[in-house]
């Protein structure tokens, strides 16, 4: 039990002997980490010092550049602007001087004016003085000399102007023989008036209303097949015993008139008939047109035509132009033509040639957007006529220049054959405005008492007071009025202007 004792005595007496050699160990320890800490500590301190200067160093520096370039800056504007102020100084001094100057000058132009004045007021004072020494001179007033002279100048004037047109007259007449080709040419070369519209529809008529149903057919069948086999539009309407064709080609018309005649006659009317028929018709009308064109060419004796122009002329037959008939027309210009071609010494068969063919443009086949004169000469050409007269019919409406004596007879002769009484149809009230605007322009002359348009506007007669214009001035005013006319109107054909002066001498047995 003793040992025990001891034993625990020598191992506690052993743990604080230990206990207290760890202790010195730790204290010295713990003082050497704390001396090394503060060594640490006192090197970190001088570094962070040592760059806080560096970067206060760098900022400062930093700062000291952009102070200075500011300043630059600042002492620039400050330059610039003392600048600016020299140049406004002078500036306003120049303003100043100059506006003092401008009003030296504003003195001196006012006191020349002033002078002026004066000046301008002596010599109407001197112009009234010397005119009322005229007057008294010559016993008239200034605005009687004034009056006088003007009056005197005017008579002499007119009094050469007539004598000029006179003259210019008297030397037509005797040279009338040498330039009578040109002047003719020249002087027919008149275009007839634009019409009435042409043709476009054909009235189909019919023993009763009953047969309306018959065309039509079941539901349309039938009047759908006649418009599909002959290219026509038919109006079957309220209009008794009638069925209106509606076409632009009249070939077309004529084709669909005739199968409808040959079908109503017949009485057999359904889709395969109709096209039988139709296309019998339009056989029958083809031979048609071919004979009309031979037997034409034969009567007037114009010979080696292209048979396809041939057929062209024959179809001719089956268009109007402002209401007359194109072949008709064709032929009254061919003979008109050679008749004047005859008269002037040309070829008279060309001449009746172009007058033939001048408008085979308005019949072609298909219709190209050209007009009719130049796609009757490109038709020509295509079938070798000769170049004057296809140059004739190209420029029979002046699309083309003129390039030989033929072209001028053709233009000259189809408005004639147009202007002729009754050849074309002309709408009423253009007609009646047409007279009075003719009656009115007369009537605007001084002096004309009455006129009177007579003839159907192809003559013209003034009736003029014979106190208020002489002989030699109804020459002047017939030749005013017929040029003003043909500046001012649009007319077929030409007008015959007469003026009439008479004196009557009325007296009373009492």
């Amino acid at each position: 039990m003793t040992f025990i004792i001891v034993g625990i005595v020598a191992f506690l007496a052993g743990m604080g002997i230990m206990w207290a050699i760890s202790s010195t160990l730790l204290q010295s320890r713990a003082k050497n980490i704390l001396a090394e800490a503060e060594v640490q500590g006192k090197a970190i301190k001088e570094k962070k010092i040592l760059e806080a200067k560096e970067k206060y160093l760098a900022l400062k520096s930093e700062h000291e550049s952009s102070c200075n370039q500011r300043t630059a800056k600042i002492q620039q504007k400050e330059s610039q602007i003392r600048q600016k102020e020299q140049q406004v100084n002078q500036l306003q001094a120049e303003v100043n001087k100059g506006r003092a100057e401008n009003e030296s000058t504003r003195e001196k132009l006012n006191n020349q004016l002033q002078i002026v004045e004066q000046r301008k007021q002596e010599l109407e004072k001197l112009r009234k003085q010397e005119n009322e020494r005229l007057e008294v001179i010559s016993g008239l007033s200034a605005q009687e000399a004034k009056d006088r002279l003007i009056e005197g100048l005017k008579e002499e004037a007119k009094t050469d102007a007539m004598a000029y047109v006179n003259e210019i007259m008297e030397d037509a007449k005797m040279n009338a023989n040498k330039e009578a080709k040109k002047i003719v040419i020249q002087t027919i070369q008149r275009v007839a008036t634009e019409a009435a519209i042409e043709n476009s529809v054909t009235v189909f008529n019919i023993d009763s209303d009953e047969l309306k149903g018959r065309i039509i057919g079941r539901e349309g069948r039938n009047i759908r097949a006649l418009e599909a086999a002959t290219g026509v539009e038919i109006i079957v309407d309220d209009t008794p015993d009638a069925i209106v064709l509606s076409a632009f080609d009249p070939v077309r018309r004529e084709i669909a008139r005739l199968a409808l005649h040959q079908l109503v006659t017949d009485g057999r009317i359904h889709p395969a008939r109709i096209e039988e028929v139709v296309a019998k018709v339009r056989r029958q009308v083809e031979e048609e047109i071919i004979e009309t064109g031979k037997r034409t060419t034969i009567d007037l004796g114009i010979h080696g035509l292209h048979p396809e122009l041939v057929r062209m002329v024959g179809k001719m037959k089956y268009r109007s132009s402002y209401g007359q008939n194109l072949l008709q027309h064709a032929r009254e210009t061919a003979n008109l033509c050679a008749t004047m071609a005859s008269e002037l010494g040309l070829n008279p068969e060309k001449a009746k040639r172009a007058g033939l063919l001048h408008d085979i443009g308005k019949v072609p086949d298909d219709e190209p957007e050209l007009p009719h004169a130049i796609l009757g000469m490109k038709v020509a050409e295509k079938f070798k006529e000769k170049p004057d007269v296809c140059n004739a019919i190209g420029s029979h409406h002046d699309e083309i220049e003129m390039e030989t004596l033929i072209a001028p007879i053709v233009q000259a002769c189809d408005a004639i054959s147009g202007a002729r009484p009754g050849a074309r149809r002309e709408i009423v009230e253009a007609y009646i405005k047409r007279l009075n605007d003719l009656e009115k322009l007369a009537a605007s002359y001084p002096g004309v008492l009455k006129s009177y348009a007579i003839q159907a506007g192809r003559e013209l007669r003034v009736i003029v007071g014979a106190d208020k214009i002489d002989d030699k001035e109804t020459e002047t005013l017939s030749y005013e009025i017929a040029k003003k006319i043909q500046d001012e109107m649009t007319y077929p054909g030409q007008v015959k202007i007469t003026v009439i002066r008479e004196t009557r001498a009325v007296s009373y047995a009492k």
